[in-house]
């Protein structure tokens, strides 16, 4: 028998989420109210037009323009109309008044999580963001809760749909990155711009939140090194494939301990990279999206699911608005985020890593090892090395014969710092033995 009162729920927003929310509370009420001891009453869903036509049919008394009052009268905020402006606003005005706050809402976090969490802490309310980060996938409950006491090592992700996507065309069906991304605009993974997509934006906003969930530690957006997937080619994917590789566009957030210093910092990075195919995140293939977590107790775990759509996303958002509901039945304040630890965020340079190294070099004798001393000079140690004949007339240099062909190096190193490795790469570049840097990709997963 439930006895608590209706708890109020405000929803700002109706687009593709925040429209199933509110489909789903209204029609699965009655089981969410025994799960939760409580009935949600949903008191209307803030909107900037009141009569646009959207693709839920949802009763039109519930619109409003007036998101202020509605926050002001509700128990439960439900933030999804994106962005950082008004949200940010709406967000801080819910917190204050000591309402409960749920946002899928990754920039928003990712530029402004310290103020909104410190808002949360001085009144007692909590702000839950589990849709923020891999749409349906369970992450952000696990690493706050479940690996609270343990430690987070590494994290390794795929937490981006479209741009795991468009590579995982380029690896499939051969497609250039150009007809991937037109395939994956026309299927409705990428938006008209998908420069937040491919250029790696969307990747590093939820690394900064991962990271500072993972290590206790803020790390703003702007300490977050990025690259997306523009400068990825089929010629890459295919010599990938080739050595048993695949590439990714992986979110990494790494603890490092210095080894000569010994002082102990912590990562968050984003850039396109190599992986075993036997590496579990090799295997996600589509839109799909994977978080690997590797901790000391733990070990290694993988959380793996759709990372977007509108369904899906609110799967995540009523599993926080099932908390957050039963937190104000059974009472008590909300539970402050840990940052505590302040690990020094370390700069790209002091991030230990591996590189694939792909030259296009004149075929003549000493060019091994005059790049064997270009590379020991630079204190990089070589793994592997693979030629192959290109078979390629090129323009005379200094000491060389007109019309030299080329030859194919693949050099695989041993972990360096990324400043030395990054630095050896512009040494070889300015070599009058390397006619062209062909390819220079991180390889992680090991």
């Amino acid at each position: 028998m439930i006895e608590y009162r209706n708890l109020r729920v405000a929803l700002l927003g109706a687009g593709s989420v925040g429209s199933q929310v509110a489909k789903l509370l209204l029609e699965h009420g009655d089981e969410l109210a025994a799960r939760v001891g409580a009935s949600l009453e949903i008191v209307g869903i803030a909107v900037r037009d009141e009569t646009a036509t959207r693709d839920v049919d949802l009763p039109r008394h519930l619109y409003t323009t007036d998101a202020e009052s509605l926050i002001l009268g509700a128990d439960i905020v439900v933030e999804l109309m994106g962005g950082v402006e008004p949200a940010r606003s709406y967000v801080l005005l819910a917190l204050n008044s000591g309402a409960d706050v749920i946002t899928a809402n990754k920039a928003l976090l990712a530029t402004h999580g310290p103020e909104l969490f410190d808002a949360a802490e001085q009144v007692g309310a909590q702000l839950y963001y589990e849709a923020a980060v891999a749409g349906a996938i369970p992450i952000i409950r696990p690493l706050r809760d479940s690996l609270a006491g343990d430690r987070v090592n590494r994290i390794l992700g795929i937490v981006n749909g479209t741009t795991n996507f468009i590579l995982d065309r380029m690896d499939v069906d051969g497609d250039t990155l150009e007809d991937a991304l037109a395939t994956a605009t026309e299927l409705g993974y990428a938006e008209a711009d998908p420069t937040a997509d491919i250029g790696g934006y969307d990747a590093a906003q939820k690394a900064a939140i991962l990271a500072s969930l993972a290590f206790h530690t803020t790390v703003p957006i702007e300490s977050v090194y990025r690259e997306g997937i523009t400068s990825v080619n089929r010629a890459q994917v295919e010599a990938a494939r080739a050595n048993g590789s695949v590439i990714k566009l992986l979110a990494i957030c790494e603890r490092i301990v210095h080894p000569v210093t010994g002082v102990e910092g912590v990562s968050a990075r984003v850039y396109p990279a190599l992986i075993s195919r036997t590496h579990p995140l090799a295997a996600v293939h589509g839109a799909h999206n994977a978080v690997f977590v590797q901790a000391a107790a733990a070990g290694d775990l993988m959380f793996y699911g759709a990372g977007a759509g509108g369904v899906e996303t609110a799967s995540a958002v009523l599993g926080d608005l099932v908390s957050a509901a039963r937190r104000h039945v059974v009472g008590g304040p909300g539970v402050a985020e840990s940052t505590h630890a302040q690990l020094p965020v370390l700069d790209i340079g002091q991030v230990i890593t591996r590189y694939q190294i792909t030259l296009e070099v004149v075929d003549q004798p000493g060019v091994l090892a005059t790049v064997a001393r270009i590379l020991s000079d630079g204190g990089v140690s070589v793994e592997t090395v693979q030629q192959s004949i290109a078979g390629t007339p090129v323009p005379a240099l200094p000491g060389q014969e007109l019309g030299a062909a080329t030859a194919t190096l693949v050099i695989g190193t041993h972990e360096a710092e990324e400043a030395a490795l990054a630095a050896t790469v512009e040494a070889l570049s300015a070599s009058d033995v390397v006619s062209a840097v062909a390819s220079v990709l991180r390889v992680e997963g090991s």
